[in-house]
């Protein structure tokens, strides 16, 4: 049944403000609905993206959101000019711009937003 249903992603912040600068300003999402105090809505390229507001966040030590891209590094390129950080992982070898290619060839760059969530992007 859920295969014919469209998905929802979510994404948990301590802070809507700064989220809506990060996810709307800096990844230039759409944002589509407010809920304060709640959540906020966003289009990522037909896919629902509920940033939530949450009283106490852990951000998990893996990626949680991703998104496929024609081409990592000029993804990168593009986000680091918006003022987007990549990050470097002790064990992966990582060229300058933080991109990993793996064993398969997928290139892949991760970086966080404000509440420290990992994020990527890949091609591949």
């Amino acid at each position: 049944m859920l295969a014919e249903c469209p998905l929802v992603a979510f994404a948990a912040v301590s802070d809507l403000e700064r989220a809506r600068s990060f996810y709307g300003g800096r990844l230039g999402l759409r944002l589509i609905s407010e809920q304060p105090p709640f959540a906020l809505v966003f289009d990522a390229h037909g896919t629902t993206l509920r940033v939530t507001a949450v009283a106490k966040l852990t951000p998990a030590a893996y990626t949680v959101l991703g998104w496929h891209v024609p081409n990592t590094a000029e993804a990168v390129e593009s986000l680091r000019a918006a003022g987007v950080t990549f990050e470097h992982f002790e064990g992966l070898h990582q060229d300058e711009a933080g991109i990993w290619t793996a064993p398969g060839g997928v290139r892949v760059a991760w970086f966080k937003d404000p509440d420290g969530n990992v994020l990527s992007v890949s091609e591949g």
